[in-house]
């Protein structure tokens, strides 16, 4: 036995070694192949070593990297085995009947001369078994071939550590010095001679400063072990012996892969008038990889990086990227044609070209004559859309845009609608509606109604975050244009948008009916938006009291949403589940659904779009009892607005923002958000907003004992918002806080009565904080009535339904506090409203005055003209102008 004392250990490769033991127990010659410097010859001597015993014999180990053309591979094996092989026969007979395993190192530039060695020995030497190493197979009859390939990412970071402490003994992963080493170990494709030549610069270089060294890798990988062979001491010797031992042809088709990002297809390289590529496949210059049912190639990124240095030497370089670009250019626009019928079928077509078309992007947008890169780009908002790179997209279509700011061409309308198409999974605040008008005006100058149609949702999606009934109007009009263009996408989605904004307004009814007719088309057509409105309809169906219909809606929007792999749809849905498993008890459940997202937020240079994500983490953290938290997360929505005004992001986050600064104590600023609150829930028109804002404005207010009358107020006024709008959920907990504050004013019966009605028919369990204000009502009620007459009230109170304990409680109303009629009994809003009256203002003016709907104020009069006993706003201005002030 010869085999070569090695002075590393050898790392990983814990699979690949498994697979060669099994293939030398059973074929006779077995050759392990790959691009240089991948480690084939260290794998084949750990293969060799471990079947020393398995060979009798012994096990032999020839290095043919020495050897010239001319020179004879037998005399080789001779000699290492020390066999003479003049003649042949020779050699044959001397291993015949042997159990030898021979080992034949870097065959690759010898491969005639090895395969017909190989192929006599095994025809010759029944006992011979034969572990070759080479750039490419010897397609010899009975040949098993492993590829070798790149160190898997950990095993990769084990060696190169394992080789910097050789230089730098000291040296040891810390959290910069190791996120650097795993960028390098990416950046050099796992090749662990390329990441044994980085690793030598340890002594002098830290890892963050190879990383950057690494932007001209051939520069700096120079430094090989003294007495190795040329090509392995450096990555482009390596490289460059494979080369040399292509013939022109295969070189010229070398260098032009070079024009490829990624993986790309046989079809590609047949676009571009290239010649077959399987040789260099089998001399492991390039890679093939299974994509479903189809095989793709790939150069790994060095091995494209000496491919294009040597393209641009060659003066073809701009001649073969523009053919690269004209390629993509009809690639996605005849994928067009799918993307109308099936967008997850065009997902699937598109995607696997994504680092092609981002090469072509660059190329073609930098171009002179930007004609390719623009209707490139034009092509391709939905993959963007669809992605988790959706800035990175927004960043190209204005790209595109600005080639040609003039030009009132159908390329800059679809560029335009695409900046909004991307914008609306990726950054829509500031930017969709700016974008999709601007794209509405030139659809219709050029007369496009399907393009029309789809602008005209992406603009109403644009107003929906600070104008619900402007983007209710742009839906009807874009429903009508995808009726006159049969725009199918268009058909589900601005239904979809209109049950969004029924469902926000707490119009869950409505909103269902609206959605039975969206879901089926865009089941069809997009799943990430039948995610989304699945998401609110969950929302919406907890809200009523619909705890298992909901549970199962959040997780069908999980479901559908999962396979996008877009960060908007998938964390909304995690999202709207943490918040239903959250409010129904199950915070850690809820904590472990939203990690994916919240790890994300963390890792992501800028924040991804996932709006809801703030709510539900500051709910989370209230329900966990940590309110200082909770600020954090609910600031991070409460100040949301688009072209300056405030979004419905903001109404929703305001109540939850104050509760938490109730919570501790931080008064002034509370007072402060709850007005707010009530401010953009009434704009809005937000009842389940405006009734959690009054319950913090009620818990606030009765801080001071002199105002519980009006704190009372303000919790009924809550529990008829719940009431009125079906939010059946949240009327336990009016019922328990205007119980909790009567109690206070002055204790009774009823109070019981409401609790237990309350609490047999809550279907949200309480949280620690708000069981102990339970208790300690409970308690007080219990002080003050008696032991008796407290269980009797307490079992009067659990036989009644959650509708029969909410007519109890608004019956007795008035007689505790604020009286029932006349000017005292009127809220401060209500005030308002009857000052506005008085003034001479209408409906539409005081709404615009106090920031809230028509249908609000309509609301408020009807309170007031029964609280005074009159009938209209002329009685009202006569008693209002009267009254004294």
């Amino acid at each position: 036995m010869n085999l070569p004392v090695q002075l590393t250990s050898f790392i990983g490769r814990a699979s690949d070694l498994a697979a060669v033991d099994k293939l030398l127990a059973t074929a006779r010659l077995v050759t392990l192949t790959g691009p240089g410097g991948a480690g084939k010859t260290r794998l084949a001597l750990e293969a060799a070593s471990a079947h020393t015993a398995l060979f009798a014999d012994d096990v032999w180990f020839v290095d043919l990297s020495l050897l010239a053309p001319d020179d004879s591979v037998a005399e080789a094996v001779g000699g290492a085995v020390g066999v003479p092989v003049q003649p042949l026969g020779s050699l044959v007979a001397g291993l015949t009947g042997r159990r030898v395993l021979l080992c034949l190192d870097n065959a690759e530039h010898l491969i005639d001369a090895v395969a017909s060695l190989a192929a006599e020995l095994l025809r010759s030497c029944p006992d011979l078994t034969l572990l070759v190493t080479s750039r490419e197979p010897l397609r010899v009859p009975g040949e098993v071939v492993w590829r070798v390939p790149p160190l898997e990412d950990d095993d990769a970071v084990q060696l190169f550590v394992d080789r910097a402490m050789h230089v730098q003994p000291s040296f040891v992963l810390d959290p910069d010095s190791e996120a650097a080493v795993r960028k390098i170990v990416v950046h050099l494709d796992g090749i662990p001679l390329a990441l044994e030549l980085a690793a030598a610069w340890l002594g002098s270089l830290t890892p963050q400063q190879i990383l950057s060294g690494l932007d001209d890798r051939f520069r700096l990988l120079v430094r090989g072990p003294r007495g190795a062979q040329r090509r392995q001491q450096t990555l482009a010797g390596s490289i460059g012996w494979s080369h040399a031992l292509l013939d022109e042809g295969d070189r010229v088709l070398f260098r032009r892969l070079a024009v490829f990002a990624g993986s790309f297809g046989l079809d590609a390289v047949a676009e571009l008038s290239l010649p077959a590529i399987g040789r260099l496949v089998d001399k492991s210059l390039v890679m093939t990889e299974r994509h479903g049912d189809a095989i793709r190639y790939r150069l790994l990124e060095t091995i494209r990086a000496y491919a294009a240095a040597r393209l641009l030497e060659s003066g073809e370089d701009a001649a073969v990227r523009d053919a690269h670009v004209a390629w993509c250019v009809r690639f996605a626009e005849s994928a067009e044609a799918v993307l109308e019928q099936d967008l997850d079928a065009w997902q699937a077509l598109i995607l696997p070209e994504h680092a092609n078309l981002r090469a072509a992007l660059e190329w073609g947008l930098a171009a002179a004559d930007p004609t390719d890169g623009r209707r490139l780009a034009a092509a391709l908002p939905w993959m963007w859309h669809l992605d988790r790179l959706g800035r990175e997209g927004i960043g190209y279509l204005r790209r595109a845009v600005s080639r040609a700011p003039a030009d009132h061409s159908l390329t800059q309308a679809r560029l335009l609608t695409g900046i909004a198409l991307v914008a609306d999974t990726a950054a829509p605040l500031d930017l969709e509606y700016d974008a999709a008008t601007r794209a509405l005006e030139l659809a219709t100058e050029l007369g496009d109604e399907g393009l029309r149609a789809l602008c005209l949702t992406l603009a109403a999606v644009g107003r929906f975050y600070t104008d619900f009934d402007a983007a209710w109007s742009l839906c009807e009009v874009a429903s009508e244009a995808a009726k006159a263009s049969g725009n199918s996408f268009v058909l589900g989605a601005s239904p979809a948008l209109q049950a969004i904004v029924l469902h926000l307004r707490d119009r869950h009814v409505e909103a269902a009916s609206v959605t039975e007719a969206a879901l089926p088309i865009l089941l069809r057509r997009h799943r990430g938006v039948a995610s989304t409105l699945l998401s609110y309809r969950a929302l919406g169906s907890l809200y009523a009291g619909s705890v298992g219909d909901a549970r199962d809606l959040a997780l069908s929007a999980l479901r559908l949403a999962e396979p996008l792999g877009d960060y908007l749809r998938i964390g909304g849905a995690r999202s709207t589940l943490a918040m239903i498993q959250g409010l129904t008890g199950d915070v850690e459940g809820a904590l472990a659904t939203v990690d994916p997202d919240l790890r994300l937020v963390d890792e992501s240079g800028a924040s991804p779009w996932v709006p809801g994500l703030a709510r539900t983490m500051g709910v989370l953290s209230l329900l966990g009892g940590d309110p200082l938290a909770a600020v954090g997360w609910f600031s991070r929505e409460a100040g949301s607005t688009d072209g300056g005004s405030p979004t419905w992001l903001a109404a929703h986050a305001l109540p939850g923002l104050a509760a938490a600064l109730l919570a501790l104590d931080r008064l002034d600023e509370a007072a402060a958000t709850v007005s707010r609150a009530l401010e953009l829930a009434d704009h809005f028109d937000l009842p389940f907003v405006r009734a959690a804002a009054l319950d913090v404005r009620g818990a606030l207010v009765a801080r001071s004992p002199d105002q519980l009358g009006v704190a009372l107020d303000l919790h009924h006024a809550a529990l008829a918002e719940r009431v009125d709008h079906g939010l059946r959920a949240f009327l336990p907990v009016s019922l328990e806080a205007i119980a909790s504050v009567a109690s206070v004013l002055r204790p009774a019966p009823d109070d019981v009565r409401t609790l237990a009605a309350a609490s047999a028919a809550s279907m949200l369990p309480r949280p620690a904080f708000a069981q102990t204000a339970f208790d300690q009502t409970c308690a007080r009620l219990r002080a003050a009535l008696g032991d008796e007459a407290y269980e009797e009230a307490w079992s009067d109170g659990s036989t009644m339904s959650l509708d029969e304990a909410v007519a109890l409680c608004r019956r007795t109303r008035g007689t505790r506090g604020r009286p029932t009629s006349g000017w005292a009994s009127l809220t401060p809003t209500e005030l308002d409203v009857a000052r506005l009256v008085a003034e001479g203002l209408n409906n539409p003016a005081i709404a615009a005055r106090l920031f809230m709907s028509r249908g609000t104020v309509k609301a408020h009069l009807a309170h007031i003209f029964a609280k005074l006993e009159i009938t209209n706003r002329t009685e009202l201005a006569t008693l209002a102008t009267r009254r004294p002030t």
